[in-house]
């Protein structure tokens, strides 16, 4: 029964009100009795909650919601195992710049002297991979959600923690005014003279772009500056998309796959200009760590934060939004042509030699037939592995945010349960997620939620019975197969199971078939691939 209207809010209410202020309308986790105040007081407010199978994969739901809103993921976790099974995609989303808010619940102060029972330091354990953490009290509880939501979103987005002790969620409170700091609004930057003067005298610039432009919708302004001055786009794989991948000046995804880098390091080193537009290094392996000279070479940072990474430094570091320091620095230089001896054309030509779409099957062959058949504008998720590698190279990508991936902390387990979240947050948009048979079985359970939900994703299974990227490393560096193969499973006969559609392919025409009929499909469809582990060699 509800409550009358004349009894004033909980303090879980005016935290859950401010969430939906922010946007909010969907949260995911595991209930538990610490926390069932704070999941009816969102549910009372507008938002939904979506009972996950784990935390980790409630934490992955959550941030394929923001992707497509713009709005905070939320992440609700019990006492204890509940948060700590949720550390992996916390920790994910630090490195990976997502806006989520975990909501905790917690022991009063007083019971916690003396009651142990799943008792921990929440806040201890969550402070090294949030941006903040607070305990929720009733007084003030206005005030926290309202920082916390600031702190998740601006500058570099992150996670921040709330634990809400039990007697403070249900604690009716009447606040004499809602405490609402205004939105932090950039100043319109301008740009260092010398800067503009380095810009308007390169003859071979090169830009590198990251997951700060996409966090700020930087799309319109790189692709502006790049057709203006003719600079070649080079992005991290989070920024694949922020201009079409099919524009004669990108070059795709760059960082983890040593073939592609192969092409791409030679090019950034012949450059006499280096413009890095919201690029997080985080995202980048050793093989880019000081490839250039800022002595040698003019480096122009433009960073939501000061540089100091140390990956490699830049000449000047402007610290600001993307869109505006680039337009400042734009301004006033003549469009004209750069790159004279037709690098940039030569090296797309050489990434397309490296990365061919007409092989007759193997994990390029499911790539390049999935990516023909399916429409441009398709939400595609991907796990970590030998086949994202692959992925990130060879899927053509129009718009931002349609690849979605764990870039920084590289976890495996993520592509499902973040095609999950985007489906729910757009029902119409067709969704596809890309799994290694591992990485799949290690969430298999999220597809009886996803058949609760009734979203027809379509599942890719990369089925080779084995850890591919381990095993190849392995093999090349000539130790003996160790802990990397398992058991051949039926994958498709497991997402019959759970109620969907199950299919096993072994060729294109198969496989063009099954995402015909799962675009048709009133539920999810499971497609198991079946290649051969070694698919991959002399290949990412």
């Amino acid at each position: 029964m509800s409550r009358p209207e004349t009894q004033p809010p909980r303090a879980a209410d005016h935290l859950a009100r401010r969430l939906y202020e922010a946007g909010c309308r969907h949260a995911f986790g595991m209930p538990g009795g610490e926390v069932l105040t704070v999941m009816d007081a969102l549910a009372r407010a507008g938002i939904a909650v979506t009972l996950a199978r784990h935390e980790n994969a409630a934490a992955f739901m959550a941030e394929g919601v923001w992707h497509r809103t713009g709005a905070p993921g939320i992440l609700v976790a019990t006492l204890g195992p509940g948060v700590l099974n949720g550390v992996n995609a916390i920790a994910n989303a630090h490195q990976d710049r997502v806006p989520l808010i975990v909501l905790s619940g917690c022991v009063d102060a007083d019971e916690g002297l003396t009651y142990t029972h799943q008792i921990l330091d929440h806040e201890a354990v969550l402070a090294p991979i949030t941006k903040a953490t607070f305990r929720l009290t009733a007084q003030s509880a206005d005030i926290i959600a309202d920082k916390a939501i600031g702190i998740a979103t601006e500058g570099r987005p992150g996670p921040v923690h709330i634990d809400v002790p039990i007697s403070v969620a249900d604690m009716r409170v009447t606040l004499p005014r809602l405490r609402r700091r205004p939105d932090a609004v950039p100043m319109q930057p301008a740009a260092p003279l010398a800067a503009r003067d380095w810009l308007a005298a390169a003859e071979r610039p090169v830009m590198i772009v990251g997951l700060d432009a996409v966090n700020e919708g930087a799309s319109a302004a790189i692709l502006e500056a790049a057709e203006c001055v003719g600079i070649p786009v080079i992005t991290t794989y989070k920024a694949k998309g922020i201009i079409p991948e099919t524009h004669p000046l990108c070059l795709g995804g760059a960082g983890l796959s040593p073939l592609a880098d192969g092409i791409l390091v030679p090019l950034v080193q012949q450059a006499d200009l280096i413009l890095c537009v919201g690029y997080d290094p985080i995202e980048m392996r050793p093989g880019w760590r000081e490839i250039w000279d800022p002595a040698e070479v003019k480096v122009i940072d433009i960073a939501a934060v000061p540089n100091d990474h140390y990956m490699h430094q830049a000449t000047l570091n402007i610290v600001g939004a993307c869109a505006p320091s680039l337009a400042a620095l734009t301004a006033g230089v003549t469009p004209r042509a750069t790159w004279a001896g037709g690098e940039v054309a030569a090296a797309r030509g050489a990434l397309a030699r490296a990365f061919p779409t007409d092989d007759d099957w193997g994990a390029a062959g499911v790539i390049a037939e999935t990516r023909q058949v399916l429409p441009n504008d398709t939400i595609a998720t991907v796990d970590s592995g030998a086949h994202r590698i692959l992925l990130s190279q060879m899927w053509t990508s129009h718009i931002p945010r349609a690849l979605l991936q764990s870039t920084a902390l590289c976890t495996m387990g993520c592509a499902v349960p973040l095609a999950m979240g985007a489906k729910l947050a757009t029902p119409e948009a067709t969704v596809v997620s890309f799994s290694g048979d591992a990485g799949f079985l290690m969430v298999a359970g999220e597809l009886s939620t996803v058949a609760e939900l009734n979203l027809p994703v379509i599942f890719v299974v990369f089925v080779d019975a084995s850890l591919a990227l381990i095993e190849k490393k392995q093999r090349e560096r000539q130790m003996v197969n160790l802990a990397v193969d398992f058991g051949h499973h039926d994958f498709a006969a497991i997402g019959r199971a759970f109620g969907g559609h199950g299919v096993r392919v072994t060729n294109r025409a198969e496989l063009r078939a099954a995402l015909e009929a799962a675009q048709e499909a009133d539920t999810f469809t499971v497609i198991a691939a079946e290649i051969d582990r070694g698919c991959y060699d002399n290949r990412i």
